[in-house]
Order: C-alpha cells, then sequence, then structure tokens
C-alpha cells in the first residue's frame, strides 16, 4: 500500500494517489461527473474493523478514492488496509481532530472537490455515502452530517448520550439559530471550500459540534440529511460516562468562545460570508 509518515508540524503530504475516476454513484445522478471524491477513514486501533469498511467502500464506491489515516495505533490496523489503498500514519495519536485535519490536508493538496468521513469502527455504512453526496450537490451546501435522529430508524442510544446531543444541539441553536439534530455525527460531506477551510484550521479533540457553529457563523451553509448507522463493529468506545459529561461541559464553554473565535480569516480561505 502507499503510505507516509508525518510529523505534527509536517506541512506537505508526499504521498500522491492516482487520479480519481469522475464520481458517477447512480443514485446521485449525472450532476457529479467530473468531480473527485476522497473518502477519509480516521482509525485508531481498529484493526478488526477498518479492513471490511475499506473493502466495502470500494465496492460500493468505485469511483472515490479511499484515504485511511491510521491515527498512532498501537495495533497492526494498517497492515488491514489492502495494499493498493493509500494510507498516512500518524508517528503518535492525535485525536480525531488531528487525523481528520490531516486528511483534509490531503484532499485539499490533491484538489479533491468532496471529502467524506466515514468513521473506521464501521458505524457509518458504507451504502450511505451517496446519499450525503447527493445532498451536498441538490441543496447547493457547503456541509452535510449525515443524521441518526431526523427520520425513525433501529438505532438506538443511551439515554446519557441522547441527553448530550440535546443539549449540545440546543446550544447551537441558542448560539447561532442553527437547528442540528445530530451534532456530534461525524458522518459527514464537505465541499471544496470546506475542505481548504477545514486545512486551515480545526478543532482538536471531538471538533465535530464546534466546526458546525463555526461554519454556520462564518457564511457557510450547513445542512443534515438522514442516515442510517449502526453500532460500532469491534472494540468499545473511547468516551465514558464520566468522560461524556466532562465532554459535554467542555465542548459547551468551547461552543461558547466559538462565538467570538474568526479561525478561517478571508485573506486564507475566502469564506462565502462574513462573521455574524
Amino acid at each position: 500500500m502507499s503510505s507516509v509518515t508525518l510529523s505534527r508540524d509536517s506541512a506537505a503530504l508526499a504521498v500522491h494517489p492516482t487520479v480519481a475516476a469522475p464520481f458517477t454513484v447512480a443514485d446521485v445522478g449525472t450532476e457529479t461527473v467530473g468531480l473527485r471524491c476522497l473518502l477519509i477513514i480516521p482509525a485508531f486501533n481498529e484493526r478488526r474493523s477498518v479492513g471490511k469498511l475499506v473493502q466495502r467502500l470500494r465496492r460500493l464506491e468505485p469511483s472515490c478514492d479511499v484515504l485511511v489515516i491510521d491515527d498512532g495505533s498501537t495495533d497492526d490496523t494498517v497492515r488491514q488496509v489492502p495494499p493498493e489503498v493509500c494510507v498516512v500514519s500518524l508517528p503518535f495519536n492525535l485525536g480525531i481532530g488531528g487525523a481528520m485535519q490531516t486528511g483534509y490536508r490531503y484532499a485539499a493538496l490533491h484538489g479533491y472537490d468532496i471529502a467524506i468521513q466515514v468513521d473506521g469502527d464501521g458505524q457509518h455504512r458504507p451504502s450511505e455515502v451517496h446519499k450525503l453526496v447527493h445532498e451536498l450537490l441538490r441543496s447547493k451546501a457547503d456541509l452535510v452530517v449525515g443524521s441518526r435522529f431526523l427520520k425513525p430508524t433501529s438505532f438506538r442510544q443511551s439515554l446519557t448520550r441522547m441527553t448530550g446531543i440535546r443539549v449540545l444541539s440546543t446550544w447551537i441553536w441558542m448560539l447561532c439559530g442553527l437547528r442540528i439534530t445530530d451534532c456530534t455525527s461525524g458522518f459527514r460531506a464537505a465541499n471544496k471550500k470546506v475542505i481548504r477551510a477545514f486545512a486551515h484550521w480545526y478543532p482538536e479533540d471531538y471538533p465535530e459540534p464546534e466546526v458546525i457553529l463555526l461554519l454556520h457563523r462564518s457564511g457557510f451553509k450547513v445542512v443534515e440529511t438522514a442516515a442510517r448507522m449502526r453500532r460500532r463493529m469491534y472494540g468499545k468506545t473511547s468516551i465514558s460516562l464520566v468522560r461524556g459529561l466532562w465532554y459535554v461541559a467542555k465542548v459547551g464553554v468551547c461552543l461558547v468562545l466559538d462565538t467570538i473565535r474568526q479561525p478561517w480569516p478571508n485573506d486564507k480561505i475566502n469564506p462565502p460570508g462574513g462573521l455574524a
């Protein structure tokens, strides 16, 4: 497989994938012809799920390139990735923020039009990818978030997690006026403008709620679409009950601070609108 090791401050990604074929998913339509799509898979110790996930993505979305970000795994996650798939190996664990910014920098440097985050734990269904791309193009949005809660599904969260999601979604609505049902979902598709923005700056730790508020305030269009998900295939979540409560409190404070933050200056990425 193609592979490269990066330092935290690395500014250039040396691996160059084969030029992607036009995105031609049948369910999306001809409006995607000529667009290049990158599926970004952040993975930390996901040896039991990442190989199957990559294989399904390549089978269902053959016109997309796949990039696995190995976030300093201590097991043999990298060896489970098919040899023809590109892997970026980080020298140590940076967390989801650092891993995804690496992916967005790769996408920006290689000229991709659409980047889709698909978590390496198997929760995000490869068969749902086309829905995010369709909504991104149909609504002319800048970021589409796959929501577990827009439509009734068999997916169930614990009471603690649902409470946390609702609290954070309410804070986002109160702070910027945007209604989001699943602000912690990592299943999302970004267009070229957002790829450039995230390549320039991306929150650390658990960035999903923060970037929704920040993008909305900066004039980007953020929408949701219903997406079916499953419980993680193997392993266990990194967020325990105590850590979950701390996470909600920490993100709540960050959301308040984000109302005065300007992470994407106009002279850097030229966002579609000024800060509200």
